[in-house]
């Protein structure tokens, strides 16, 4: 798409705008991507926020772009881009900077580093993703910024204070698809492994209640607790081929049941299979590995879900007691 800056029309065709003032020049980032190509970072400056503006390609490598400037306190300098990969999905890249001529030289010989050489992070935050136990303090925030919401969420439905170290989801509408179901709580999934485990309470779901542990995608799996009548199931759905399909069902005789989902994301392979427990010692794989694949309409890549929505009627809830992840791969069983 073209850029504009101040209503006049810059000759690239480009996207991801973003302008940065450095000792009285302006910057201004965006990215292209020629056809046949990989996406590529192309700067521009000028002396003046209206131009006129001088372009370069500011880098082409391994398709690392659309980002912009940190500067640091020591006074180094890096870009903070991203790389598409698969189907873990968009994945953050720090790439240092040297000023030459006043124009920002990013990478190393006009390469992306694999490794950089940086102080261990004490920011006030767990990290990208953690583990949680669900246990909060008076004082304490509900859910830190590692947890994000699929939808804007309901906050009379979900609730971390009405059973101690749980999380309450509970269903205040009706939903026939993973997707559209509101108060799913996920975290991103990492490489080149990520495991997720949860120990779920499912004695309060309703007849037609579904509520478990998902990877979260336009082409997702499930892995849950369905309620028909009486009767519970543990039910294993694939949405690979862009339908969801029930590949197994075990009845489940107690309220309690423990579930873990394994990423393989190495080499691309971006498989993801898995498990249940009755026990959390014991563990037995349940239907077919799922094929991930990234698309567009959930550029994010994959997320680990926690998830419970109804089919027939409102009120049923399924309590978490945690959620723990790592960066393990999958038993070899």
């Amino acid at each position: 798409m073209p850029v504009f800056l101040l209503g006049k029309r810059l000759d690239c065709r480009a996207e991801g705008s973003q302008l940065f003032k450095v000792k009285g020049k302006y910057y201004l980032f965006n990215i292209t991507w020629p056809r046949g190509g990989m996406r590529t970072v192309v700067i521009h400056r000028a002396d003046k926020i209206t131009g006129p503006y001088e372009g370069k390609i500011g880098l082409q490598d391994l398709g690392v772009a659309q980002g912009g400037l940190i500067d640091m306190p020591n006074g180094d300098w890096y870009a903070y881009l991203f790389r598409d990969f698969g189907a873990v999905g968009r994945i953050p890249y720090l790439v240092p900077v040297k000023w030459q001529n006043e124009w920002p030289i990013l990478g190393i010989d006009g390469k992306v580093p694999d490794t950089l050489d940086l102080p261990a992070d004490k920011g006030l935050i767990p990290g990208i993703v953690a583990s949680d136990e669900f246990n909060r303090k008076p004082s304490e925030a509900d859910l830190p910024l590692v947890w994000q919401w699929n939808h804007n969420p309901d906050a009379r439905l979900w609730s971390l204070r009405k059973r101690k170290g749980h999380l309450r989801l509970t269903n205040g509408r009706l939903d026939h698809d993973f997707l559209s179901a509101r108060n799913t709580l996920t975290q991103r999934t990492t490489g080149p492994f990520s495991t997720a485990v949860t120990l779920l309470d499912v004695s309060k779901l309703k007849d037609g209640d579904f509520a478990g542990l998902g990877l979260l995608q336009k082409k997702y799996g499930l892995i849950g607790v369905r309620v028909e009548g009486g009767d519970k199931y543990i039910v294993i759905i694939d949405a690979g081929t862009g339908e969801p399909i029930e590949n197994e069902r075990i009845p489940l005789k107690q309220n309690t049941i423990y579930f873990s989902v394994h990423c393989d994301f190495s080499q691309r392979r971006d498989l993801a299979s898995f498990r249940y427990s009755l026990d959390g010692k014991h563990w037995k794989k349940i239907g077919s590995s799922l094929k991930m694949a990234y698309t567009i309409p959930h550029f994010m890549g994959y997320r680990f879900a926690l998830f419970n929505y109804a089919e027939k009627q409102t009120g049923g809830y399924a309590d978490f007691d945690y959620f723990h992840i790592s960066d393990q791969p999958a038993p070899a069983n």
